[in-house]
């Protein structure tokens, strides 16, 4: 059963803005209000106020740089800059929730009873409505100071700014997880431990590879494999804000978040096999998990306590679990990649001697250390000392010569004349005065002026994770191998041995062995005729010793 199938018309329902974001942004649809580096708010665009808060603008978001109504939001393209907008953010823009309620209750029950009324004095039999006056919003008016910039929704932006539910995985190392695991258009990826959702936005733009498009006759043009993530998540609270974010999102055919302890129940979803050709583990204790992520074993046998007054009652001891029909959640064709992710040293040992009993090959630990540098551009000096934000020490030798012959000659003068010489001033009228902007832009744009500088962030904004990285390779039957050699036969050359004597010497060193040889079988034949090693005398003597140097020279 290909649990995938069906995918295609729960995303044709809605187009998801991680992954059709368009050019301008929409009304009902999530955007990122970029505050500063590090600092995002999700926000989804209402064009009316429908929790009625009391703003005459309408729907409005609040900031440290000012608020900005929704309406002043809608319809802008990504990346727009955004002025803040002047609008009543105390008590008098607003109404007691309770007391507005007891008036429309009040307001709607009058009404009905003058439609009552006037429908008895017209003898009309047909229900009477009359529709409520919708409420007048203002336009809003951009205020002196404060702005924003509108950003697309994107895994990226999404990380910086989600609810955190639990730690998160950053963009570091997720983008690097995806790498090493082969996460690409049409893969399907085992996520366990979805947490607040960072690495399941990630993975669904990975694996996402279009919609099914299909014909007027309703038969799919091209069959395609379409991606999915298979999620898993135990906690029951964070499995419903996941699964809800990603109904918001329009991810929910692209994602399938389950709520289940995988290291006891395993990854199967309605008795089906996923197919992963991909796993990412976020867990406590991931070697618990690993049993479960095996192609045709099945997992060890687990001890259960025996329920009181069941036949197999043992006084609560432990029994073997009933074994069941055993299937993979892994894809069995290809090779599978997995990830672990583990902040403690111990974990990994351990992960990783459970990974070498069951098979996992080529497994590495890796840990990245993210480290952000800021480049900008500053002038430094004497002569810019007057502007605001600058650093006012010498920026070369030559300055700081000047300086200094400054100094000494003031010091020389008053001791030498008793009167202090009158330095003249700089003219240190500030240079970020309309006037000065204005010139600068035509003449010689101040903000290209000075050298570019750079510095590391002081503290790495990010948390300590060891990534264990291992593949599981297919099986390999009996059948696979007889296949194999049908498809490719493999053809050994076997050379036919010719007797010593056809074989002629081509080069010096066999010409050598051949002559010893032959002068071998003459000393051999010799001592036969002589009686062998029985032989007397100087000459049986002088034929052993040839026969030894003979065979030290061999």
């Amino acid at each position: 059963m290909d649990l995938a199938a069906g995918a295609s018309q729960k995303m044709a329902s809605q187009t998801s803005p991680f992954l059709y974001p368009g050019s301008v942004s929409k009304t009902n649809s999530l955007s990122i209000v970029h505050l500063k580096r590090d600092l995002q708010l999700p926000t989804i665009l209402k064009d009316h106020d429908e929790d009625n808060e009391g703003y005459s603008e309408g729907k409005v978001v609040n900031t440290r740089f000012g608020s900005f109504p929704h309406t002043t939001l809608i319809g802008l393209p990504w990346g727009s800059q955004v002025r803040a907008s002047i609008v009543d953010t105390g008590s008098r823009g607003r109404r007691d929730k309770q007391d507005e309620k007891k008036r429309k209750r009040e307001e709607a029950d009058a009404e009905e009873h003058a439609n009552k009324t006037r429908k008895l004095e017209d003898g009309n039999d047909d229900e009477a409505s009359t529709p409520g006056a919708a409420k007048d919003e203002k336009e809003a008016v951009a205020a002196a100071s404060g702005f924003i910039h509108l950003l697309p929704p994107t895994p990226e932006n999404w990380t910086s700014s989600l609810p955190h539910r639990t730690q998160v995985v950053y963009t570091p190392d997720y983008s690097y997880i995806l790498h090493r695991i082969r996460a690409r258009p049409g893969t399907n990826i085992i996520e366990a431990g979805a947490g607040s959702g960072s690495f399941t936005h990630a993975s669904a733009r990975a694996v996402f590879s279009g919609m099914a498009r299909e014909e007027a006759n309703g038969s799919a043009t091209k069959k395609r494999k379409l991606g999915k993530v298979w999620s898993f998540e135990f906690h029951e609270q964070r499995h419903e804000k996941l699964q809800l974010e990603l109904q918001e999102h329009g991810l929910e055919g692209l994602v399938q978040v389950t709520h289940r302890d995988v290291c006891e129940e395993g990854f199967l979803v309605d008795g089906a096999s996923p197919g992963a050709d991909a796993v990412f583990l976020d867990l406590p204790a991931p070697w618990l998990a690993l049993p479960h992520l095996s192609r045709s074993t099945p997992p060890p046998p687990k001890l259960r306590p025996s329920a009181p007054g069941t036949p197999g009652d043992t006084n609560g001891t432990m029994e073997l679990a009933t074994p069941q029909l055993w299937i993979s959640p892994l894809n069995p064709t290809a090779p599978v990649h997995i990830c672990t992710f583990s902040p403690c040293i111990e974990q990994v040992q351990r992960t990783v001697s459970v990974m070498r009993r069951l098979g996992w090959v080529d497994i590495e630990m890796v840990e990245i250390s993210q480290k952000r540098f800021e480049i900008r551009r500053d002038r430094i000096g004497i002569e810019n000392g007057a502007q605001r934000g600058l650093l006012t020490t010498p920026a070369n030798v030559d300055e700081a010569l000047a300086r200094l012959v400054e100094v000494e000659g003031t010091f020389k003068s008053f001791h030498e004349n008793g009167e202090k010489v009158e330095v003249k001033k700089k003219d240190k009228s500030n240079p970020n005065n309309r006037e000065k902007i204005l010139e600068s832009l035509v003449d010689n744009k101040v903000y290209k002026e000075g050298n570019l500088t750079h510095k590391s962030e002081p503290e790495v904004k990010t948390h300590t994770s060891y990534l264990v990285f291992a593949v599981l390779p297919p099986e390999w039957s009996e059948e696979d191998e007889k296949r194999a050699r049908r498809t490719w036969d493999i053809k050994i050359r076997v050379e036919e041995e010719k007797p010593a004597e056809m074989v002629a010497p081509t080069s010096k060193r066999q010409m050598k062995k051949a002559a010893r040889l032959a002068q071998k079988e003459k000393y051999a034949a010799a001592a036969s005729a002589t009686g062998g090693s029985g032989c007397k005398g100087e000459e049986g003597n002088t034929l052993k010793q040839n026969q030894k140097d003979v065979e030290v020279e061999d």
